[in-house]
């Protein structure tokens, strides 16, 4: 496959790729199944996040806390390193390296904040996500 450029179209393509896996994964997918009732809206909601953090483009106008707030009790932090780890994979295969890292280190950054905030006692710090090896 063609390497994708760090853009709105590169980063769309990654976004459907990714969720594609998602949502095959035997892990994820029944969680996500349950969460998401309206795939195209959801995929153009992830490209708007993906690149106002990536290009800076303010297009993400949504609050991520509240939106995955409310499926915690589905949510496990093995749940987020598999996450990652596919996140990983993906942006691996179609992106070229230092972006791939970039978005690697972001993704990794986020999930950390997302879950200091889902699963930590008022408080206390957050489970500790090891970044997914680089291949």
């Amino acid at each position: 496959m063609a390497v994708l450029r760090l853009d709105e179209p590169g980063l769309k393509a990654l976004v459907e790729a990714f969720y594609a896996r998602v949502r095959a994964d035997a892990e994820l997918g029944p969680v996500f199944a349950d969460a998401v009732s309206d795939w195209p809206a959801h995929l153009e909601t992830l490209a708007a996040f993906w690149s106002s953090v990536m290009l800076t483009s303010g297009r993400y106008k949504g609050r991520p806390v509240p939106a995955h707030f409310k499926h915690r009790h589905r949510i496990s932090p093995a749940l987020f390193g598999r996450w990652l780890a596919l996140w990983g994979q993906t942006a691996d295969e179609l992106m070229e390296p230092a972006v791939a890292q970039a978005l690697k280190l972001r993704a990794l950054r986020i999930a950390h904040s997302l879950q200091s905030v889902l699963f930590a006692p008022q408080g206390a710090g957050g489970p500790s996500l090891p970044l997914p090896a680089a291949n």
